[in-house]
């Protein structure tokens, strides 16, 4: 517990855990089966109180994000690496948009954002968990960060439990324009500021971005990138419609 509350800078490098070993492993393996079971016990609840649950997430998230900045800024460790600009933390906004919009083809619209490329990306970020090698288990940051992602795992999950979304390959165009309005200015932000989110200005360690740059180089891996996610949002696709999705039938 001596470094619970510390940020990785304060931190011995060797108190870190390896990527993929029992530790991570175990980790993820806890979060996801938080998940299911939160799941299976929302589901017995009626309508009503399902519905409220999914409008406190989002607002909970937003105090967990507070939370987690005070933190920093109480160790004298909060920076411009830390603000709500990777495509898991626009989760939080895509949620509560989702959520508070008046309008229901903003709801439609944000509610497929939220299923199709914030889900897929938070567990892509469970599975290659870039704060491992930083922070023991038994830190703030560490437990902070599987909640988080575990929590943008299941709101989408919930939506889709609850048929208030209907995933439909039609709509990939959603989630295409979505990325073309956020990207740029977020790359352009990376390149003046040298931070790395959404991981546009460089690859991440263990990653299958670090696998495209070994032949294309930087930013030539930003092709790849980019072609990935496309491949990935269409086996998103595919698996809701396996699962015997309505496809479009609520749009």
């Amino acid at each position: 517990m001596e470094y619970f509350w510390k940020q990785q800078n304060d931190i011995p490098q060797e108190m870190g855990y390896p990527l993929f070993g029992a530790a991570h492993l175990l980790s993820v393996g806890v979060t996801l089966l938080l998940v299911i079971a939160a799941m299976t016990v929302i589901r017995k609840k009626s309508l009503r109180t399902q519905r409220r649950v999914m409008k406190i997430i989002p607002v909970f998230m937003l105090i967990l994000e507070a939370l987690k900045d005070l933190f920093l800024m109480s160790v004298g460790r909060f920076s411009i690496g830390y603000l709500p600009l990777h495509v898991c933390s626009i989760g939080i906004f895509v949620f509560l948009l989702r959520e508070y919009l008046p309008w229901d083809k903003a709801k439609k619209y944000f509610g497929e954002v939220a299923v199709v490329l914030i889900m897929p990306a938070s567990l892509a970020a469970l599975i290659f968990a870039d704060w491992t090698i930083y922070y023991p288990v038994l830190n703030f940051i560490n437990l902070h960060s599987y909640l988080w992602h575990g929590l943008l795992v299941l709101y989408p999950l919930l939506l889709y439990q609850a048929k208030e979304i209907s995933p439909s390959i039609k709509h990939i165009h959603w989630v295409i324009i979505f990325l073309c309005l956020v990207v740029p200015p977020i790359y352009l932000f990376d390149k003046h500021f040298g931070c790395n989110y959404f991981f546009v200005n460089q690859p991440v360690p263990g990653t299958p971005l670090m696998w495209l740059a070994s032949f294309m180089g930087n930013p030539g891996y930003l092709a790849g990138y980019a072609i990935l996610v496309i491949l990935v949002l269409a086996l998103v696709y595919l698996i809701f419609w396996s699962l015997g999705t309505e496809v479009g039938d609520h749009f």
